[in-house]
């Protein structure tokens, strides 16, 4: 493999590896809904699955699990050679390694989806439930009446459970909306005044 797709590949392999092993581990040593604290209450493994996207959200049905998966493989597939061209064409290095890290997250929860439920739960394929296990629930509280929708409910903030590949999409994501102007930034040419040819600033 060339020097330019290694480390971006390298970092795609060994995120999916750390995912796999950490949901491994979290299905074999913990029960469901079981936790286990390390910062008191507001910090801790929770163990959970879901049928769906990222942080818990889903997609209902068998045929909306499918349609997701689906999606999945498609996007990550649109990914990859995403991935190469802005290797190849030797874009900035932080977005290439933006979308390495988008990458491994869709990798990591396609083979939660597409094969934990053959394996784990006597399922056909495509039917997996992909396992969320941090859960950050910092703080608490309760909308006040006035308070459109949500008034006078509950709240908790971090609510949602999520993973190391919901992680690693996340990153990628908020990373290249920060940092969009440098990693998108325009080459533009000008005239050079003494030979007049075209030259990139």
């Amino acid at each position: 493999m060339k020097p330019a797709y290694l480390k971006p590949f390298s970092v795609v392999f060994i995120i999916v590896l750390a995912d796999q092993l950490i949901k491994t581990w979290v299905r074999t040593h913990m029960s469901l809904t079981e936790d286990i604290h390390f910062l008191g209450d507001h910090g801790m493994l929770h163990y959970t699955e879901n049928n769906g996207m990222a942080f818990g959200m889903e997609l209902g049905g068998v045929f909306g699990k499918l349609v997701l998966t689906t999606f999945r493989i498609v996007a990550v597939g649109a990914i990859t050679y995403g991935l190469i061209y802005l290797i190849k064409h030797k874009y900035h290095r932080g977005l290439i390694m933006c979308v390495a890290l988008i990458l491994a997250g869709a990798l990591g929860n396609i083979v939660d989806s597409t094969f934990y439920g053959l394996i784990y739960q006597n399922e056909p394929l495509f039917m997996g439930r992909v396992v969320d296990m941090f859960y950050f629930p910092l703080f608490s509280g309760y909308f006040p009446q006035w308070v459109p929708i949500w008034g006078g409910q509950d709240y908790v903030f971090f609510r949602p459970v999520f993973n190391l590949a919901d992680s690693a999409i996340s990153v990628g994501v908020i990373a290249i909306l920060l940092f969009q102007k440098r990693y998108f930034k325009h080459q533009t040419p000008h005239v050079n005044s003494t030979n007049s040819e075209m030259v990139e600033e």
